[in-house]
């Protein structure tokens, strides 16, 4: 990781302009050796369009959501790409304007509405947006475009079309849901939101979602709340990201971000507010850390689990060993919101602005958290945890509280281990040894790393000019060991001939393998799947 691009260039900014969808798939012209056994779509989701007319979208999350498509059939790769015909979409593209509000930009009410019908609309309530930007993921047989609310979008992974719009308030008691569910290998999926519940009381809830039904009934039917969690504070929850599941436990932990709720309803009443004007520091909890069961779901109210601040986007993995539960994570110090260095802003600036600016920022660090299942009152003020293999602490205090100290896995100044995956269908909730992220420089993505989890051991991938997006990990077929495989990333060389590629990585090295190079430059993508 001390490995340090510098970007005088500025190449960076071209990730974050808008870009035309397709009408058709494009061929890519491939270099090196594809696996003959690779086969299949990956699928991205990221901003496509930065600004509606004359209005820009300010934040790295309110671009609208393109949709990308990498196909690799006998040996031949195509790429393609549509928006995704969100309401925030279609209406923005009628009106030619910023219609509904996005996570850091305001929509003002329209200008041609007289008083009366501008009276009307704000009686209506919030108008939340659809714009599914952030993830990719089935349901069943469904694939869903999604983003952090309560509106997610079926799409068709084949012909990228927009099929619907689904409100899982229909569904489920809860606010939204994070764009980073769990699957079990039966196909149910788990996911977690907020639940603004009667007489105000906030809530954490744990969803679960039926695999594929017999009957060809679409899973969302029979989705239901399996757990709740409470919130530290009563109209304040913190804001979710992610969650880690193991064989027998849910992991949450609760960081000192938190969205101030009377502020969010109040803010749709004023002109000009965001989600981002929602948010708030709590300078004094520090982070928790909460545990429920699976199955059968239940809240475990006598672990308090505590340390100091941080703000969590990504988990990385979480296991069970010999009475303790492991959590790795990918963390960023302290209570000031990552987001706020988000704004594109920000991102295009020249590359002494953009260092200067992350050296205020938060500072990333990958850690390991270890949390003892079996507590004993008399082990007070004594570290608990006695796996061999972790220097991560865990002391019960009188107060019942339990304080953690994390390992440290990975840590340069400002360079990030973001965007992490894992050999998901081999490890998830399993002890493992290899994490792949996304490695940012002062929030610049510009190299691929694998992290050995147990040896701290790391290889990187990055080239001159490139700036890579999170891999995604593919097992080999057939394949015993759990780094046997390649790694799939969008990357984009803004000076090239043929600037945007699909990347193919050996994953146990982080050699090249292939990539498949389109004449066209790929946005910023976020986060996507491949599909077999």
């Amino acid at each position: 990781i001390s490995i340090q691009h510098s970007h005088p260039a500025a190449g960076y900014r071209k990730i974050f302009e808008t870009v035309e969808e397709l009408s058709e798939p494009i061929p890519a012209e491939i270099t090196g050796v594809l696996p003959s056994w690779l086969g299949g779509s990956l699928l991205r989701m990221g901003p496509g369009l930065f600004e509606v007319g004359d209005e820009p979208f300010y934040h790295l999350f309110d671009g609208q959501a393109m949709m990308h498509k990498f196909d690799l059939k006998n040996g031949q790769v195509t790429y393609y790409r549509k928006f995704i015909r969100t309401d925030a979409y279609v209406r923005a593209m009628t009106e030619n304007r910023v219609v509904i509000s996005e996570f850091g930009t305001a929509a003002y009410p329209d200008p041609c509405k007289n008083i009366f019908s501008r009276f009307f609309t704000y009686f209506k309530g919030i108008e939340v947006t659809d714009n599914c930007l952030v993830n990719i993921y089935p349901i069943g047989e469904d694939f869903y475009a999604v983003t952090e609310t309560n509106y997610i979008t079926k799409v068709d992974p084949d012909s990228l079309e927009t099929l619907s719009k689904v409100d899982l308030c229909k569904y489920l008691s809860v606010n939204g849901v994070t764009a980073h569910p769990h699957t079990d290998t039966d196909g149910t999926v788990y996911n977690i939101g907020n639940c603004f519940g009667k007489n105000m009381s906030l809530a954490y809830n744990i969803v679960k979602i039926p695999p594929a039904q017999k009957d060809d009934s679409d899973p969302l039917e029979k989705s239901q709340v399996v757990a709740q969690l409470p919130s530290s504070e009563r109209l304040k929850p913190s804001y979710m990201h992610s969650f880690g599941m193991t064989d027998n436990y849910f992991v949450f932990v609760e960081q000192p971000v938190k969205i101030n709720l009377l502020k969010f309803l109040s803010a749709w009443s004023i002109t000009g507010a965001t989600y981002m004007d929602c948010f708030e520091s709590n300078d004094s909890m520090g982070t928790w850390f909460h545990l429920a069961t699976k199955d059968p779901a239940g809240y475990m109210s006598s672990h308090k689990f505590r340390t100091s601040a941080f703000n969590l986007f990504h988990h990385i993995n979480a296991y069970e060993d010999e009475g303790f539960i492991v959590v790795d994570l990918c963390t960023w110090k302290g209570h000031d919101f990552v987001y706020n260095y988000l704004y594109l802003a920000n991102l295009r600036e020249e590359w002494e602005e953009v260092k200067k600016a992350a050296m205020r920022a938060p500072q990333p660090e990958v850690r390991r958290y270890v949390l003892p299942l079996d507590i004993h009152r008399e082990e007070q003020g004594k570290n608990l945890v006695s796996l061999s293999y972790t220097t991560a602490t865990a002391v019960l205090h009188s107060d019942g509280t339990i304080w953690l100290e994390p390992e440290v896995l990975l840590s340069g100044p400002r360079q990030a281990f973001e965007f992490p995956q894992i050999n998901y269908s081999k490890c998830r909730g399993k002890k493992y040894s290899f994490a792949y992220g996304l490695g940012l420089n002062h929030f610049i993505p510009d190299r691929i790393v694998k992290l050995n989890v147990q040896t701290k051991e790391t290889w990187v991938w990055q080239e001159e000019e490139c700036y890579p997006s999170e891999p995604l990990f593919v097992p080999t077929p057939g394949a015993t060991e759990e780094d046997d495989g390649v790694l799939l990333s969008i990357v984009v060389k803004p000076g090239a001939e043929r600037p945007g590629f699909l990347l193919v990585l050996d994953a146990m090295k982080l050699t090249e393998l292939a990539r498949a190079a389109v004449n066209t430059i790929i946005p910023v993508t976020l986060h996507g799947m491949y599909k077999p």
